[in-house]
C-alpha cells in the first residue's frame, strides 16, 4: 500500500528567528545550560529540514541585561556594550550546538570581534543563507540603547525575510502577564497599532514600528511547546499574529 501521506511543506522560504537569551539558560536560571542549549538546536536543526531559510537574532539576558546594569547605577552604554557581548558568548554556543547537530552555522557580529565571529555585512548574511546556512547575528545593532528586538527588526528587514518568530515562555500575547493574571485574555490576532496603543509586551515600540512601517509579520509563540518553531515555518495557527490587519 503507498504511503498518500505529503511531506511537510514550510509557509515560508526566510525567516527571522528571535530568541531571548532565557531560552539558552534552565527555567528561573542564568547562565547556559547545556540540556536547554542542546534542545533548541535540535528544534532548530529539524525546522531547518522544511528547507526553510533561517536567520536567528540572540538575546543576552541569560548572562547580563544592559537596562539592568544600568539600573544597578553602572553608566547605560557600557553596560549596553556588556550586554552585546553576552549575545555574542550565546551566539557562540548555539553556533557550536547547532554544528554538533549537522547544521552549517555562521555567526555575524553587529561589534568587530572578528577572532570569534565575522563581521556583519548584509550582502554576506544573505549569501550564507542562500547557501543554506543558518545565520545568527550577535551584538544587536552594535548600539546602546537598542534592544536586540530591535535588531531582530532590523536585521529581519535587511536580509528580507518573510516574518519574525519571536520564540517565548508564554503561548503569545496576553492583555496582562498571564502568570500574574488569572483574567489576562490572549489575543490570537493583533494589528501593529493595537500593539502600540495598548502598549502590549510583545516587542518594544521601535521594533514594531520597524515591522509596521515594512509591513512585516511577527509571530510570537512558546519555543518549549514540542516542534513550536517548526509548526510555526509550516504557517499553523499558533501563539499571536502581529501584522497589518
Amino acid at each position: 500500500m503507498s504511503d498518500d501521506t505529503e511531506p511537510a511543506k514550510a509557509r515560508y522560504k526566510r525567516i527571522l528567528l528571535k530568541l531571548g537569551g532565557e531560552s539558552l539558560a534552565e527555567v528561573g536560571g542564568f547562565g547556559i545550560d547545556q540540556k536547554a542549549l542542546q534542545g533548541i538546536a535540535e528544534e532548530i536543526a529539524e525546522a531547518r529540514k522544511l528547507g526553510v531559510q533561517i536567520a536567528i537574532v540572540i538575546g543576552g539576558g541569560n548572562i547580563l541585561r544592559g537596562a539592568t546594569a544600568s539600573n544597578l547605577g553602572m553608566e547605560r552604554v557600557t553596560a549596553d556594550y556588556m550586554g552585546m557581548l553576552a549575545t555574542v558568548i550565546n551566539a557562540m554556543a548555539l553556533q557550536s550546538a547547532l554544528e554538533q547537530a549537522g547544521v552549517p552555522t555562521r555567526v555575524l557580529t553587529a561589534l568587530d570581534i572578528r577572532q570569534v565571529a565575522e563581521p556583519y555585512v548584509r550582502r554576506r548574511a544573505i549569501r550564507h543563507l542562500e547557501k543554506d546556512r543558518i545565520v545568527i547575528f550577535a551584538a544587536g545593532t552594535g548600539n546602546p540603547y537598542f534592544t536586540t528586538d530591535t535588531a531582530a527588526s532590523l536585521r529581519a528587514i535587511e536580509v528580507e525575510a518573510e516574518v519574525i518568530f519571536k520564540a517565548t515562555k508564554v503561548d503569545g500575547v496576553y492583555s496582562a502577564d498571564p502568570m500574574l493574571d488569572t483574567t489576562a485574555v490572549k489575543f490570537e490576532q493583533l494589528t501593529y497599532l493595537e500593539v502600540l496603543k495598548k502598549g502590549l509586551k510583545v516587542m518594544d515600540s521601535t521594533s514594531v514600528s520597524l515591522c509596521m512601517d515594512n509591513k512585516l509579520p511577527m509571530v510570537i509563540f512558546n519555543v518549549s511547546n514540542p516542534d513550536a518553531i517548526k509548526r510555526a515555518i509550516m504557517g499553523e495557527s499558533i501563539g499571536t499574529r502581529v501584522g497589518a490587519s
